[in-house]
């Protein structure tokens, strides 16, 4: 089928996530063909340099035939096992224990989703039932960071902080509050991390005292803020923001969905943190993006609570296409991959990664670079020393990823004019210098749109 079919096809039937409807069909998609390692391939034969693994997910790269090889003797031996009725599969069972082994401290308990969003729906639910077990029903308040993210889904958005996810959607709940985010280039505290930190502890100890710590369930927090613009916390943020919340009383739930297997170096991001989250979400990078599967770790002190509440009785949440055997060996084999040098490869390339973007500070639209591992973003003004964001009539995201994209190059261009970066952890030297190159092209041709000129004047 042409190309241009295609086209016709998707405008006329298929509803893409995040987008414009009409925008959509006035421009029409741009259809992959195939994938290789860190590059793609559109149908028309342009070649690019995948600079944010699809959507943060496929970190081991494209084209592993060891993980197809997986998926079809998974298929063909046994394609499908449910969960219910106290039945599983080895692959599922294996992943369970691998991932459990891995895991911070007593996250030994592993419940398997399709993604990130269904991941946080699930523990809103385990959360909610612990409580309830506990004979406390009345701690039903869940606090998550502004610009945060943790999924789509009809309550995950209302945790989500971003207004895209809001509008028109009837989120947040009245049952879910935000604090401010730790966003260090903006923050009115200052640049300084000790500020930083205590505005956020003193923030987060407000909003409980506000709600009534008898009312506080939990806290959301992404090691990395993602698609809240790649915000990095100051070393020692997380560890505070969760002996804060043990002080309190409340759960502390660290979203790795973004930042698991490796994207910030570590197979768990809250690894480099030093903590151990009482919940933990992944997905992406759980199978690479491959086939959908995502996680919750559940503690031992959860686990048992709602298990010996439970008693002899079920515990009624389930899906589908939990522990689908499929997934699970492909995330065996994923996992493989990560430890048989994927990892190592990652954290070398991220330290180039990180130098080469911060290598175009001296560039007149750089603002900020910031990132950690192979997770980064680059932040542009018109105003360094004002931090004047780039005006939104130069339309930020779609030029410069249309921009990019010409150049030879994917990568994720936020409204605010951030740039967000989450290339494959098997990219060459070669490869995150050509990101780093394009990426200079790309910004020395923004500079020369009229909006931005105009902006500087």
């Amino acid at each position: 089928m042409y190309s241009n079919s295609l086209v016709e096809l998707d405008r006329a039937h298929l509803v893409h996530p995040v987008a414009s409807y009409r925008g959509h069909e006035r421009a029409g998609v741009r259809v992959l063909k195939s994938a290789k390692g860190a590059t793609v391939t559109d149908a028309s034969g342009h070649t690019m340099i995948d600079g944010f693994a699809g959507l943060w997910c496929v970190n081991a790269g494209y084209g592993h035939d060891s993980i197809v090889e997986a998926a079809a003797r998974q298929m063909r031996e046994l394609p499908y096992a449910t969960g219910y009725f106290g039945l599983g599969s080895e692959p599922a069972i294996r992943l369970a224990a691998e991932l459990a082994e891995r895991a911070p401290g007593d996250l030994n308990h592993v419940y398997f989703t399709l993604g990130g969003s269904d991941a946080v729906d699930s523990t809103i639910r385990f959360i909610r039932y612990y409580y309830n077990a506990q004979g406390r029903p009345q701690k039903d308040q869940f606090i998550s960071l502004e610009q945060g993210y943790h999924g789509s889904s009809t309550v995950g958005a209302g945790l989500t902080a971003l207004p895209v996810f809001h509008a028109g959607f009837g989120v947040p709940l009245d049952w879910q509050h935000k604090i401010p985010s730790h966003y260090a280039y903006r923050n009115p505290a200052g640049s300084d991390p000790a500020a930083i930190i205590a505005a956020s502890v003193a923030a987060l100890r407000a909003k409980v005292e506000e709600l009534g710590a008898d009312r506080v369930a939990a806290f959301y927090v992404e090691p990395i803020q993602g698609s809240g613009g790649v915000l990095v916390p100051p070393p020692g943020w997380m560890k505070a923001m969760r002996d804060l919340c043990r002080e309190l009383d409340v759960l502390f739930v660290a979203d790795e969905v973004i930042t698991g297997f490796g994207r910030t170096g570590p197979l768990f991001a809250c690894s480099d943190d030093d903590i151990v989250p009482d919940l933990m979400t992944t997905a992406k990078g759980l199978t690479s993006g491959y086939v959908p599967m995502g996680a919750v770790f559940l503690s031992d002190k959860l686990y048992d609570t709602i298990a010996d509440a439970a008693g002899s009785s079920a515990v009624g949440h389930g899906y589908t296409y939990s522990a689908h055997p499929v997934s699970a060996a492909v995330g065996l084999e994923v996992l493989r991959l990560y430890e048989n040098g994927l990892l190592e490869n990652g954290v070398k390339a991220g330290e180039r990664l990180m130098a080469g973007l911060r290598s175009l500070s001296d560039h007149p639209l750089v603002g900020d670079v910031r990132g950690r591992g192979m997770l980064a973003a680059i932040e542009l003004v018109v105003d360094k020393e004002r931090k004047t964001p780039l005006p939104a009539a130069a339309e930020p995201a779609r030029r410069i990823f249309d921009r990019a994209w010409d150049n030879g190059l994917v990568i994720r261009a936020f409204g605010n004019g951030v740039l967000g970066y989450a290339p494959p952890l098997c990219c060459t030297e070669a490869e995150i210098d050509a990101i780093v190159e394009r990426t200079r092209l790309t910004l020395d041709e923004t500079l020369e749109d009229p909006d931005i000129r105009a902006a500087f004047a």
